[in-house]
């Protein structure tokens, strides 16, 4: 018995030994790594918005540092942490945007919604949109080049097909921001080829679309595309970019009446556009007409604005405040924010559940769920926090500036 319990010990003893070989031998030493996902989490904790894809692979008996960042202060502190702690690697990881760009490393949406998704493939699935008009950070591309991977004004990334944005060097990336340009303020429509709605279309827009301005006209202004494309669009439809700005004041009523133009509009997952919204991404519209830049996700937002006190009742809301919604913590799993609402009042809030629409809190009114309301989490007052962390100015927004 004792002579089988020592070949067992042995027997494990080896095992162990093969497995962490094994482990270094693949790259994965455990100090190393260690390293690595600790200034993964202090530079890039949400992939959503950061890349930091690194791995160590051993070639040859050395250490092969492989990857992409684009973050070049989290590469240089991985780099030091490394050197500091005495291990030897060879640098190959990629620093973002990629070389194969060029200088042409922004870029300007170019068609009315651009779909990013999470691959550079189109069954990918869809994570976001980002309208026309709009400068976005150009960081990759892929081996055909018909794909390019982007960063939005709230830093969530995505790939876009190459008809969806206009790649462009920094100095044109500036001039767009800096030109007269105007935004498309009805829900929905488009431009033409002549000042007449019988001409043929240009393309379709949709509400907070953004056009070069060229002349303005009786009727109709003439615009131009990222790309080149001239076209026509209805005075009435639009606005100077810079006095919409200007001119915003938002206020819980406002918030409210830009929310219900919305309504009916079907549910998109991804969708953050007139053509179809997710529930983060209705409220992120509502607020960008407001003049603010939300961040992207139900679970991004609910990190920032005022606390409204919700723990007794619901007395303290105010319209315009969103309202959140998941499964709280337990002693074995983290909470989670699955939904976002806007509160208009007396009880109701308007969200994108299958459809932009309106419930209640009270138990008493027709338009009641019980399911919403028992899944509420808690509330944040944005109206107020417009212009601090995570909430910023579209003024103050480089993306627009």
């Amino acid at each position: 018995m004792k002579i089988l319990n020592k070949n067992r010990f042995a027997l494990i003893q080896f095992v162990l030994i093969f497995f962490l070989s094994t482990i270094i031998i693949n790259g994965m030493n455990p100090e190393i790594q260690k390293i690595i996902n600790d200034v993964k989490m202090k530079f890039a904790p949400d992939k959503r918005t950061a890349i930091f894809s690194v791995e160590l692979k051993q070639k040859d008996g050395k250490n092969i540092l492989k990857g992409e960042v684009n973050n070049i202060e989290a590469k240089n502190a991985l780099l030091e942490s490394l050197k500091k702690n005495n291990f030897s690697f060879v640098d190959s990881i990629e620093l973002l945007p990629s070389k194969k760009l060029g200088d042409k490393v922004f870029g300007i949406v170019n068609i009315s919604v651009a779909n990013l998704r999470s691959e550079h493939k189109h069954p990918a699935e869809l994570v976001t949109q980002v309208t026309l008009g709009t400068v976005v950070n150009v960081l990759n591309q892929n081996k055909g080049a018909s794909w390019f991977l982007i960063q939005a004004p709230n830093n969530y990334l995505g790939w876009v097909d190459d008809d969806g944005v206009f790649l462009v060097d920094e100095k044109a990336a500036t001039d767009w921001k800096k030109g007269e340009k105007v935004i498309y303020t009805s829900v929905y429509g488009f431009a033409y080829s002549q000042p007449d709605i019988n001409s043929q279309t240009i393309s379709d827009l949709t509400v907070g679309n953004i056009l070069l301005k060229l002349e303005a006209g009786n009727e109709f202004t003439k615009v131009k595309y990222p790309d080149g494309r001239i076209a026509y669009v209805k005075n009435n439809e639009i606005k100077n970019f810079n006095t919409w700005l200007n001119e915003l004041n938002p206020t819980p009523a406002s918030v409210v009446s830009i929310a219900k133009k919305f309504m009916g509009i079907p549910y998109l997952w991804g969708g953050t556009s007139a053509k179809g919204f997710d529930c983060s991404g209705f409220t992120k519209i509502v607020y960008f007409l407001s003049g603010a830049v939300l961040q992207r996700d139900a679970s991004q937002q609910v990190l920032y604005g005022e606390l409204v006190d919700t723990k007794n009742d619901f007395t303290n809301l105010k319209q315009g405040d969103l309202l959140f919604f998941g499964f709280k913590a337990t002693d074995t799993t983290r909470e989670r924010v699955t939904h976002v609402a806007i509160y208009i009042g007396d009880t109701e809030y308007i969200h994108a559940a299958g459809m932009v629409k309106i419930n209640s809190l009270d138990s008493k009114r027709q338009n009641y769920s019980q399911f919403r309301l028992s899944t509420f989490l808690r509330a944040r007052r944005i109206l107020g926090s417009i212009g601090t962390e995570g909430i910023e100015k579209i003024s103050e927004n480089n993306f627009y500036r």
